[in-house]
């Protein structure tokens, strides 16, 4: 696999020297059982190798059916789900791995998150540096947490996290907190990178010219956006033609006029909480 953004294969390498898959396929609000599945096959038929879940989807037991499934080698697909914030906050970080762990069918994750920081996130990370070093899980990270919360644990003297899962966009850039992540060697991880159901960014006459420019969907442009950001994302889509889509990013390069034009749409606009201020 290549480290290049012009091959689909192309990889990340982890502040621990694990490799991850630049795109993900996301499985957030998709149905457990045959929808999830079905969404994985066509993922993995178009080249996905990296499928992105959580226990709060409620379909991990069905991305470890279909990645079971699909013959491919285990060792080939990087499966990341994420502690959810009752198990943070009941202390039960052990547990809930063991449970992810049970319904993917797997002996190992290849990318655990704590999903959100909320209370009790300091003793879960404690507890995850010690599944990492049984080798339950290959790297350890985090998810939705900003630069004073990534402070915390480095002043704990903790591992640094492999990775930090955030709601990015260009509405939604969050240039500081990227820049924050790239200075500590953490990778970042794009979640909603299309903007969120229900969001205009693809709709953007702007956007969509440049995608006819570079005769590629506005989706695209987007996720190349990401790509060439230094940014690994996680697009989702339940349909077959639209995952496919999702991926063939790597034929075409943004100018660095268009990104720049990009990167002016930021509005700090969030469709989803904010890490500081949320209630779940």
């Amino acid at each position: 696999m290549s480290n290049d953004l012009t091959n689909k294969n192309s990889i990340v390498k982890l502040n621990n020297d694990v490799t991850i898959p630049r795109v993900g396929l996301g499985v957030f609000q998709v149905e457990a059982g045959k929808e999830t599945e079905q969404v994985v096959h066509w993922g993995l038929e178009a080249g996905y190798r990296h499928i992105d879940t959580a226990k709060a989807y409620g379909n991990e037991e069905s991305v470890g059916r279909a990645v079971s499934d699909s013959g491919l080698p285990r060792e080939q697909i990087f499966i990341t789900t994420k502690l959810w914030n009752a198990d943070t906050r009941a202390g039960k970080a052990r547990e809930a791995c063991e449970n992810s762990l049970r319904r993917l069918g797997t002996d190992y994750i290849d990318l655990y998150l704590i999903h959100w920081p909320t209370e009790g996130y300091e003793r879960a990370w404690d507890e995850m540096q010690k599944l990492y070093h049984e080798q339950k899980i290959r790297a350890i990270g985090v998810s939705n947490f900003n630069i004073h919360h990534l402070e915390t644990l480095k002043r704990s003297g903790a591992l640094t996290p492999a990775a930090n899962q955030i709601e990015c966009h260009p509405l939604n850039n969050q240039e500081e907190l990227r820049q924050y992540c790239a200075d500590n060697n953490i990778a970042v991880e794009a979640w909603s990178p299309l903007g969120g159901t229900g969001g205009n960014l693809l709709q953007n006459e702007d956007i969509n010219k440049i995608a006819a420019k570079y005769g590629k969907s506005p989706a695209q442009i987007v996720l190349r956006w990401d790509l060439q950001s230094g940014m690994i994302t996680l697009p989702k889509s339940v349909n077959q033609a639209r995952i496919a889509a999702n991926i063939d990013l790597f034929d075409f390069e943004l100018s660095a006029d268009d990104m720049a034009f990009i990167n002016s749409l930021n509005q700090n606009k969030r469709v989803g909480p904010d890490p500081d201020n949320f209630s779940f």
